[in-house]
């Protein structure tokens, strides 16, 4: 499935010396470093035990096996970050894809996905995470990579069965319950207006240093609002057809895309953001789907 040859190697703990010759005690400190380049890694405790990744991406793809998933066309990413000390593994599966528009299968789809993620430098707990993937790209607007269904934190001792079973509950949740929740976005209107005031009292919300009041990122709540009005007039209008930004009228979808579009992209670029801050941006992502205003706006 993922591609081991970029995690053969190993990690072991070493003991830190000063430029001097000093010895620095192990209670304050060791380093932690590759054993192939010796490249250093990280620093942790003296009672810190590493866990190699090769042995444990072997049970992630063990626990996907037994999760009962359609492999048919799997799509399988391995990404390693800073020399080694962060791993990201993740898996795309067409075979699941689903469309938002029972009776339109133009209509937008989705595509379960799954995430995981570990480090030797402590910054990634091992966590594994289900959720969708959008499958259309309207002007490059392809939306978030997921929305976490399941996390999970795992210690040495992996539990590949009882990690299979949350990735098969995840999918059955997707295919249920998660993906009507969406086809209730999909179909719920929402003013432009109302959407302005959602993100600035949550993805775009900060605090005025002079009043001391919760106020709007101007360019963040700018962006956001373009990239909604760009997916009303493909999703909803006429594409490119429709004059930009006609439309005052979108839904909680599109309203959606635009949040997890910023996830996912970086604003000048366009690319993925630097990997750092990708996990602090999904999170703030899901809890705007479960803060008072979106609740609302759904109801």
């Amino acid at each position: 499935m993922f591609d081991h040859s970029q995690i053969n190697f190993n990690v072991e703990k070493f003991t830190l010396n000063t430029e001097e010759g000093y010895h620095i005690p192990p209670e304050i400190g060791v380093g932690l470093r590759r054993t192939d380049n010796m490249a250093p890694l990280a620093l942790v405790s003296e009672a810190y035990e590493p866990v190699q990744y090769d042995p444990l991406v072997s049970k992630v793809e063990e626990a996907l096996t037994l999760s009962g998933l359609d492999m048919t066309e799997a799509e399988f990413e391995t990404n390693v970050f800073d020399n080694g000390a962060k791993l990201e593994l993740r898996a795309k599966f067409p075979a699941h894809s689903l469309y938002l528009d029972r009776n339109n299968q133009n209509s937008d789809s989705v595509i379960p996905e799954f995430c995981f993620r570990t480090s030797h430098n402590r910054t990634w707990a091992n966590n594994g995470m289900m959720g969708l993937w959008r499958s259309k790209c309207w002007n490059t607007l392809v939306s978030g990579d997921k929305l976490a269904y399941v996390y999970g934190r795992h210690t040495k001792g992996f539990n590949v069965s009882a990690f299979a079973a949350k990735i098969k509950n995840a999918g059955a949740y997707i295919a249920g319950d998660g993906l009507n929740q969406m086809r209730k976005w999909y179909h719920t209107e929402v003013s432009r207006d109302a959407t302005i005031d959602l993100f600035t009292k949550t993805l775009a919300k900060r605090t005025d240093n002079v009043t001391r009041k919760a106020v709007a990122n101007k360019v963040m709540l700018s962006n956001l609002m373009k990239i909604f009005d760009e997916e009303n007039r493909h999703i909803h209008g006429r594409s490119l057809y429709e004059g930009y930004a006609t439309r005052n009228q979108g839904t909680l979808w599109t309203a959606y895309q635009a949040a997890t579009h910023w996830s996912s992209h970086d604003k000048n670029t366009n690319a993925r953001p630097a990997h750092n801050v990708i996990g602090s941006r999904e999170d703030k992502v899901r809890k705007m789907i479960q803060s008072d205003q979106w609740l609302a706006l759904a109801a």
